[in-house]
């Protein structure tokens, strides 16, 4: 059986028509788009599929752009294939995007967070005292040493992503940065400049670091539907605790990028699938690992390959939840708490009975599940949590979950948690 990791791109993964295939062939994605649309107070939409290059690249409209897009294409693959992923990592912004997929941000708190991360950044920026540049063709530890050289008293320059062992991007004080650019040129490398970037991923955005913290604190953080890779550990979030903090320290610390695709390997993953609307990861997974299959979920052609590859084993196929089925696993997983058997049988065993003859019917049918039938499921469920004594914060929780999982999200919007 397949094991599979989402990927959520960053920065550099935005162009102008970005997600517009899904937008016109799936309910949801324009649903997702106007929601932030809604969020923003601006047509994002219009911006991403019509608008001009230079405005979708300012840093401040780039980022909720980059976000909805993954989120988009996540909500489409949750409603197509469904199959859960055993991790997530974003690189760099997409670490956003991981954790709104995983459960951790709300989709509307997440574009309200990186919109301000976003214009936060752009102040930064706008102030042309730092730059950010990809580095090819040389070894990470050849750069860092150049680093060092570079940096005087006024002027510093850090590594500020580890992406794969032949490519890193560095980040500081503008003239640092460009004495690396000469040396790095010297040597036989390739640079990349991200014009008009601020000097993410290093101790010069300290002030932005602060702000983005107190920014945070605004928001609730849920529970981890599944395991998130942090930029700065390279290694899973231990606890939701731990939000907040690493992604305060990821704007200053470097992103450990190559540990994160280490990790995979270690762990067997087999599959990825990129959830941005190009396949700008793809690189470097086969730069990192080797054997491991890669999909960009946006790209129609990937998109087609990738659900051969996941539903063609009858493993896989049975693994592939339904709103009916995530409802029947819900209503035994959850522990009793109602020990009065004339309640329990009411309240438990008969609407139980009632998802599962659907469910049998719509097996042999071979059909999916209609509105009528998942609302006729999720007030079963409720009636079986309200009888077991679940507590009502855990009830949000679990029918949360069964909807962004299954992708249902725009029937059941109010109750989504």
């Amino acid at each position: 059986m397949e094991k599979i990791a989402f990927l959520f791109p960053g920065q550099g993964a935005q162009y102008v028509g970005m997600s517009k295939n899904l937008y016109d062939n799936y309910a949801i994605v324009k649903e997702t788009f106007h929601e932030a649309d809604d969020v923003l107070g601006f047509k994002l939409s219009e911006l991403c599929f019509e608008g001009s290059l230079v405005d979708l690249c300012k840093i401040e409209n780039m980022f909720p752009a980059l976000l909805v897009s993954a989120v988009a294409s996540y909500r489409v693959y949750m409603k197509e294939i469904g199959i859960t992923p055993q991790f997530c990592a974003g690189h760099s912004l997409g670490e956003y995007s991981a954790l709104t997929c995983a459960g951790v941000l709300q989709f509307s708190d997440a574009v309200k967070i990186v919109a301000k991360r976003g214009q936060l950044a752009q102040e930064e920026a706008d102030a042309q005292t730092g730059a950010m540049t990809i580095i090819d063709k040389i070894d990470a530890a050849v750069v860092e040493d150049e680093c060092i050289k570079a940096s005087i008293d006024s002027e510093k320059v850090y590594i500020s992503c580890f992406n794969s062992p032949a490519q890193v991007a560095v980040s500081g004080h503008r003239e640092a940065v460009r004495r690396v650019e000469d040396r790095v040129l010297e040597l036989g490398g390739q640079i990349s400049p991200l014009m008009d970037s601020a000097p993410f991923h290093s101790p010069l955005m300290i002030n932005v670091a602060d702000k983005l913290h107190a920014e945070l604190e605004k928001y609730p953080i849920g529970n981890f539907r599944y395991p998130v890779i942090s930029n700065v550990t390279g290694k899973p979030y231990s606890s939701k605790s731990k939000v907040i903090k690493l992604l305060t320290d990821q704007i200053m610390y470097p992103v450990q990028w190559q540990n994160t695709m280490k990790y995979f390997e270690a762990y067997g993953i087999t599959v990825v699938v990129d959830m941005g609307s190009m396949n700008v990861l793809d690189t470097l997974v086969a730069a990192n690992t080797k054997g491991l299959k890669s999909f960009c979920f946006g790209d129609k052609e990937n998109r087609k390959a990738l659900t051969k590859q996941l539903l063609s084993s009858s493993n896989m196929s049975r693994s592939v939840p339904t709103f009916i089925t995530k409802c029947l696993a819900a209503a035994v997983s959850l522990p009793n708490l109602n020990y009065n058997n004339d309640e329990y049988q009411k309240g438990v065993v008969e609407p139980y009975k009632k998802i599962q003859d659907m469910q049998i019917t719509l097996e042999k049918l071979g059909l999916p599940p209609s509105k009528e039938q998942m609302d006729e499921a999720i007030n079963a469920l409720l009636l079986i949590m309200k009888t077991k004594k679940v507590f009502d914060e855990e009830q949000k929780e679990v029918i949360s979950q069964i909807i962004e999982e299954t992708g249902t999200t725009y029937y059941y919007k109010e109750l989504v948690v």
